[in-house]
């Protein structure tokens, strides 16, 4: 029971932003001022804990997520709180980390920078956190820029994200002049003056401010006593509301999602950042104030819940697998209830087989901890798992339970890959194994017709930084081809199909008539299959087999081998022989009338589109507009910083943005830069029909 009491105690958050808005540099003046190192780390000096990987500290950004726990005592309420943080990557071809973080998180704190306001991978990870409903606050970093304004990000934060935004802070100076932050619940003053910042001195609100704070006081009191009935009828009869009261609605509001206290700071000036640290403590939520876990018996399909209790049968999830060059393959863990302990049989439920935890892990980013035993609430990484992977459950072998996985994006972009001696050949098929296994969106394939090694990613910064791997890591030299676009597949009319599967093999008679039809479900729309065939045709086991056979061959379509995608499949209808049809019959049946429908439906590839947002100096706009239309951009918008940097944010197909990098720096004279994120498919062009298909695609395929 003592260890049940103390999840009270622990905060599991992730620090997510925008690449460059200062996740990492927080993180370090979090682990300093709680103790948990002695020195500030650097970014630009490549000195910082969780940024500790070779490739991150040369880069100055973070690529993967780093797991570290420190903890801190809420300087009004007393309250001491163990803090398990993961710092995540801010670039967009790093996404997965994020995801797969904030699946295993109960807490966030979501970094803006406050000069650029909400970015778009800010957008993307709040969508994320949205999906997994993680309770957050917000945290507006670089309040001392040339620019900050805090009143246009928090509007943006409003109306690009939808949420509720509440200040509970107001920054005492802006720019240059910010020297703290003045306590909207307590009117207490909090001036960092010492470099370090370790000791700032509270006093009252200066006299010059005091009209803003009363009236910024008076709006968060509003926005709390909204949340709760009994409070607006309080507040609305004129009653005071105290301190007490209000900690403890605006705590639920967090919990629940209705609102997101927003605070300020400069980390990189050591402002703002231990105010910061009480929130965690005072407003996110501990396992035991989120939902119990849910998932299903995977024998008979009935929904399981689980508690955050020590004493509950296990449920834990593996979100993260990483091969360390000193400890082996690493599974990285949460925990959700129940017990591990080191050297015991762990059952794997998606595998219905058992693993042994050889060691347990409390991992500080690359340093790491033996311990003897995990429990409800933990972040674990376990050593000696031999083949549970990411998103799989760990479960009590006799009370067995299947947690939601982790679904990711898929790639977007190709290269060929070849070792650069054929006595390399084992060594890259061994390290793309341990690669693709770490990594769920990154994919490797051999191209059927040149027998090439294809590997695929989200980005040519992605493709960049695994082939550095290959080369420092695993010591092999590559040769590499230019990067190729992964396209998708897609019909364009509805059309219905009969496929008659019948064949003698070997004196085997086979026998399966299906009749599918199917049709566009539009842009993001996926997949759907839908069952209308007649109930007296098709038997459930065949019907089964009709949708296997489906998905086998959206796996690769028609014109170029690519997946098909946004499509609507509905089974009319089929015949079944009393002796001659199985299963596997009804699945090729299925595949074929497939493929016969891509044909008569009239397929196209689809390419993908991405999200270009460009930052540079106003004299280079011009430029960069113009640019954009000969790459058959769109230019959705272009908004003002507040230091004066222009943002043209334009649609673009990114077979025309592969190589802007280096074109974005040669039109800057290398002062812009650019963020990208897949958007959406759209029809790919004529040249790239022809590429693949020849001139006389539109005859062939199309009539």
């Amino acid at each position: 029971m003592a260890i049940d009491n103390a999840l009270a105690r622990i905060r599991n958050i992730g620090i997510i932003a925008h690449i460059d808005a200062g996740k990492t540099t927080t993180t370090e003046r979090i682990l300093f001022y709680s103790g948990r190192t002695h020195r500030l780390g650097d970014v630009d000096e490549g000195t910082t804990v969780t940024d500790w990987w070779e490739q991150e500290r040369e880069r100055g950004i973070t690529i993967k997520a780093a797991a570290i726990t420190t903890t801190w005592r809420d300087t009004l309420t007393g309250q001491e709180a163990q803090i398990n943080i993961i710092d995540t990557p801010g670039h967009i071809d790093f996404t997965a980390e994020v995801q797969r973080s904030l699946r295993v998180l109960d807490g966030g704190v979501v970094i803006f920078d406050a000069v650029n306001g909400v970015e778009p991978q800010s957008e993307t990870v709040w969508r994320q956190a949205d999906h997994y409903r993680v309770p957050r606050i917000c945290y507006i970093n670089k309040m001392d820029r040339v620019g900050a304004d805090l009143a246009r990000t928090v509007k943006m934060i409003q109306e690009r994200l939808r949420a509720n935004p509440v200040l509970v802070q107001w920054p005492m100076g802006v720019e240059s002049g910010f020297v703290g932050v003045i306590d909207l619940f307590t009117q207490q003053a909090l001036r960092f003056s010492d470099e370090l910042g370790a000791h700032p001195a509270t006093g009252p609100v200066p006299a010059e401010l005091a009209a803003e704070v009363a009236a910024a006081r008076e709006r968060m009191i509003e926005r709390i006593a909204e949340t709760e009935d009994a409070l607006t009828i309080k507040y609305l009869s004129g009653e005071t509301l105290e301190l007490d009261e209000l900690y403890g609605a605006l705590r639920r509001a967090v919990l629940n999602n209705k609102l997101t206290p927003v605070l300020v700071g400069t980390s990189l000036r050591n402002k703002g950042v231990q105010p910061l640290l009480d929130a965690i403590v005072r407003y996110l939520p501990s396992p035991l104030d989120v939902a119990p876990v849910e998932g299903i018996n995977p024998r008979t399909g009935a929904t399981v819940v689980r508690q955050a209790r020590v004493d509950a049968p296990l449920s834990a999830l593996v979100f993260k697998i990483v091969s360390d060059a000193y400890a082996g393959r690493l599974a990285y863990v949460r925990v959700y209830s129940g017990s591990v302990r080191a050297g015991a049989a762990i059952y794997n439920a998606n595998r219905q087989r058992r693993e042994r935890a050889q060691k347990l892990l409390q991992m500080q980013a690359d340093k790491r901890t033996e311990i003897q035993e995990c429990h409800a609430g933990d972040i674990v990484a376990i050593v000696g798992f031999k083949e549970s992977t990411t998103g799989e459950t760990l479960s009590d072998a006799n009370d067995e339970i299947v947690l939601e996985t982790i679904e990711f994006p898929a790639p977007v972009i190709k290269v060929a890959i070849e070792p650069r001696s054929t006595a390399d050949q084992a060594k890259l098929t061994e390290a793309l194994i341990k690669l693709d296994e770490e990594d769920p969106t990154f994919r490797r394939e051999i191209d059927s017709q040149t027998g090439q090694t294809v590997i695929s990613g989200m980005g040519e910064l992605h493709l960049e930084i695994i082939i550095e791997r290959l080369r420092r890591e695993f010591g092999v030299q590559c040769r590499v081809g230019a990067p190729q676009v992964a396209y998708r597949e897609t019909v364009t009319q509805a059309t219905q199909v009969e496929e008659r599967y019948i064949r003698e093999v070997s004196g085997q008679r086979h026998f399966a008539v299906v009749t599918l039809q199917v049709a566009p479900a539009g842009a993001t729309a996926g997949y759907s299959f839908t069952n209308r065939a007649p109930s007296d045709q098709l038997p459930p086991e065949y019907i089964a087999a009709v949708e296997r056979g489906v998905r086998t061959g959206l796996q690769g379509g028609i014109l170029a081998g690519y997946p098909v995608i946004d499509i609507q499949v509905t089974l009319r209808g089929g015949e079944v022989h009393l002796t001659d049809s199985t299963a596997d019959d009804f699945e090729i049946a299925a595949t074929l009338a497939l493929r016969a429908a891509l044909r008569k439906g009239h397929s196209i590839l689809l390419e993908p589109v991405m999200r270009v947002e460009t930052y540079v100096p106003e004299e280079y706009v011009g430029s960069v507009v113009n640019d954009f239309g000969a790459r058959r951009g769109a230019v959705q918008e272009m908004n003002v910083s507040g230091d004066g940097t222009r943002t043209v944010t334009a649609m673009t197909p990114l077979t025309e943005m592969i190589g802007y990098a280096t074109a974005l720096r040669s039109m800057t004279s290398g002062r812009g830069v650019f963020t990208m994120e897949l958007d959406h498919y759209d029809q790919a062009s004529d040249a790239t029909h022809e590429r693949f298909l020849g001139p006389e695609w539109r005859r062939l395929f199309h009539g």
